[in-house]
């Protein structure tokens, strides 16, 4: 199984990214729609084509950063939002990013990543975002597959992970998913201990 940059970038390139939804995920819209601190800074890692960066530049946040390992993930959302600023469009490893953040979003991310790297995506969580910081997203409640992503699980195996690091202030499955999504995922809101 290939996780490499250039595997990635090919994937955006052929089109296949059978996880994009191709719009921001109603799950996060509804979330996004409650923030009120547009300064706030944030983080959308293994982004994609990044709806959710999308929306929230056009409702006011511009201290929002998308990292990728795909150059034409990143390109797809600067051609969308041609104002997004290049500087907070990062090519490169979510576990080698140095800044911090008020708020990481999840989305699709923590199931794209090989299982073996959830103990260290985790800590490096618990790194990059600042005191008080939040994890906020969706994570896959059902098995998926084994050899390639989108890899799933379950929310015992999940909450094992994060409760050494973080306070569990929603856990539970998600209400208003899309339709292909429904009684699969899980919306999570994370604040850092």
């Amino acid at each position: 199984m290939d996780l490499s940059e250039k595997a990635w970038d090919l994937r955006y390139q052929n089109s296949d990214i059978g996880w994009d939804l191709g719009i921001i995920s109603p799950p996060l819209k509804a979330y996004f729609d409650h923030l009120e601190d547009k300064n706030c800074k944030i983080l959308i890692p293994g982004g994609g084509n990044s709806y959710e960066a999308e929306y929230l530049f056009a409702k006011g946040f511009k201290n929002v950063f998308v990292i990728d390992l795909s150059k034409t993930a990143l390109y797809n959302l600067s051609n969308r939002v041609p104002n997004f600023p290049k500087s907070q469009l990062i090519l490169g490893d979510f576990f080698d990013i140095k800044n911090t953040f008020d708020l990481v979003i999840e989305q699709t991310f923590f199931c794209a990543i090989h299982p073996s790297l959830r103990t260290k995506y985790v800590t490096k969580m618990h790194e990059i975002l600042k005191p008080e910081g939040q994890l906020v997203g969706l994570l896959f409640n059902v098995p998926l597959y084994k050899d390639r992503p989108p890899f799933g699980g379950n929310t015992k195996e999940y909450k094992n992970y994060f409760k050494p690091y973080f306070n569990v202030d929603i856990f539970e499955p998600c209400y208003n998913s899309i339709s292909s999504r429904r009684g699969r995922e899980i919306f999570i809101k994370l604040t850092k201990k």
